[in-house]
């Protein structure tokens, strides 16, 4: 097996969103396998509408750098415990993203060979 990188998004911070999309697409730019994981306020970016609010200097909208990432075959998962923390029993997230269980982090970050938190 190659080798794999896991990026965290933990927050909800427009200028941090880039980061793990722009790190991840590279990464699979590079052959590493790469997922992000989306927990805490992280998860506010991926309700329908909000991505696309988000466009920083010259880069894409936050929307499409994270289409770009699922079509470059980056998993992007989102924290089911962190979901219900933030009060969403029943929401809708944009298409593409899977939600998991909170084992499935440590998980992640057991089979990393690198993990990179934002």
């Amino acid at each position: 097996m190659g080798k794999r990188i896991l990026y965290v998004q933990t927050s909800g911070d427009p200028e941090r969103q880039y980061s793990p999309l722009v790190l991840a697409q590279t990464a699979k730019a590079m052959d590493i396998d790469a997922t992000v994981y989306y927990l805490g306020t992280g998860l506010k970016i991926l309700k329908p509408g909000e991505a696309e609010k988000i466009k920083l200097g010259d880069f894409p909208s936050v929307k499409e750098m994270i289409d770009k990432t699922l079509e470059t075959g980056v998993e992007i998962l989102v924290c089911e415990a962190s979901k219900r923390m933030l009060g969403w029993e029943k929401v809708e997230l944009i298409p593409g993203v899977k939600i998991v269980g909170a084992a499935t982090l440590n998980d992640l970050a057991l089979e990393a060979d690198a993990t990179m938190w934002f």
